[in-house]
């Protein structure tokens, strides 16, 4: 037990005087004050005892520098006798002090005091003279002086070349314009002052006397012949366009026979403006009665005959087509014959629609376009053929089957729709 107790007091005895001798040797110094109120535990180390002091390692620059001053005696910054800031081993010249910690204000007595009492220079190299009336900074560079605009005004004044009117006398009773004969006059009021003439260059005359308020007068008005007709005014048709006369010189080119008939205008919706009359189609295909149409249903019908029915006709039956029967043109009616208000005017009424009934062949061959019977094959296929590559000269092509008023010929135009659509039935 005594054992036991003698450890537990001779362990820590033991332990404070190793940590007391470390402390002691290590130059370790009680908790003192700091800022005069917290108290910390300081080490420092003692001069030649325990831990040696460690030098602070001056910094290194990242290229050698020079101690010596920028600024001569003078005040002025002399870039010729700056020494080396790279440090190479110039110094500055003899005589030079270095620079007072204390700069003086810009603008303040101190710097213009010095200023005053000694010269100014370039740089050092040649002394700065300012001229009285300051530098003129345009003879200097070789630039044209720049006249103001009030400079400017007023020279023109001067010299009674302003377009402005120039006032004298402005606050009195009487004032007066003194370029009044200088201004120039705007086009406007030239043209007021020239005198008036009519379209015919002629001159306008005054009349000799006024007419009295009770006295009558005949007054003459431009007016159309009918200024509540409807219906447009038809174009001239000894003044054909170029769309025409190229149309004609299509037709005379690919053999058609035709002949040119005088304006068709009966009414507002029944108007043909260059109408022709069909008569022969190339091949010598006769078209029989002669045919009033516009131009442009004409060129696409012959074209349709010379490129798709006569070859068809041909391979089908070893003939070519001697006559072709149409059975309509030109007519001003409503479509479908009908006499409602409601339907629109066909295609026929503006000549852009022909009727076909029948076709003879060469070798006497007639072949009407009704539908045929059942055992029909040549008449049928070429009846098929006929509905089918029209589609590429028409807009519109119609024939029996679709609808009652076609069942005993094909109908072909050239109706403009929305988007191009064609209408094949």
């Amino acid at each position: 037990m005594s054992t036991s107790l003698l450890r537990r007091v001779a362990l820590p005895v033991l332990i404070s005087t190793s940590l007391a001798t470390c402390s002691i040797s290590d130059g370790m110094i009680p908790p003192a004050s700091v800022d005069r109120g917290t108290k910390v535990s300081s080490i420092s180390p003692m001069p030649g005892q325990g831990a040696m002091r460690m030098a602070p390692a001056d910094a290194q620059p990242s290229y050698p520098v020079s101690n010596a001053p920028v600024s001569n005696t003078e005040g002025s910054i002399d870039y010729l006798d700056t020494p080396n800031l790279a440090g190479t081993g110039h110094s500055a010249r003899p005589g030079s002090q270095p620079m007072s910690r204390k700069l003086p204000a810009v603008h303040g007595d101190e710097n213009l005091a010095q200023a005053q009492g000694q010269p100014q220079n370039w740089g050092g190299t040649q002394q700065l003279s300012v001229p009285s009336g300051g530098v003129n900074m345009d003879a200097e560079l070789g630039a044209e002086p720049v006249v103001g605009l009030a400079q400017e005004q007023h020279m023109q004044i001067a010299e009674g070349n302003s377009a402005e009117p120039v006032v004298d006398g402005i606050g009195t009773d009487n004032p007066t314009q003194l370029n009044r004969t200088a201004m120039p006059r705007s086009a406007a009021q030239a043209e007021m002052s020239r005198a008036p003439v009519w379209n015919d260059g002629s001159s306008v005359i005054e009349p000799s006397r006024v007419p009295e308020e009770d006295e009558s007068q005949d007054v003459a008005m431009l007016r159309p012949n009918d200024p509540m007709m409807s219906r447009p005014v038809a174009p001239d048709p000894n003044v054909m366009p170029a769309s025409e006369l190229a149309c004609r010189r299509e037709l005379k080119r690919m053999g058609v026979i035709f002949a040119d008939k005088p304006a068709i205008n009966d009414g507002p919706s029944c108007q043909v403006p260059y109408p022709v009359s069909l008569q022969g189609l190339s091949g010598n295909i006769g078209v029989r009665p002669a045919v009033t149409l516009n131009c442009q249903v004409t060129l696409a019908f012959a074209k349709w005959v010379k490129n798709e029915l006569a070859p068809s006709a041909r391979f089908r039956y070893w003939s070519g087509v001697k006559t072709i029967q149409p059975l309509g043109g030109y007519s001003c009616r409503r479509m479908n014959n009908s006499r409602q208000r409601y339907n629109p005017m066909s295609e026929h009424a503006r000549g852009n629609a022909i009727d076909v009934g029948k076709f003879v062949l060469k070798n006497g061959h007639q072949i009407d376009v009704r539908r045929k019977g059942l055992f029909s094959f040549r008449e049928g296929r070429l009846l098929r053929a006929v509905r089918s590559d029209s589609c590429r000269y028409f807009n519109t092509v119609l024939g029996p089957g679709s609808n009652p008023e076609h069942w005993n010929h094909f109908h072909f135009d050239l109706r403009s729709r929305k988007g191009g659509r064609v209408y094949c039935g």
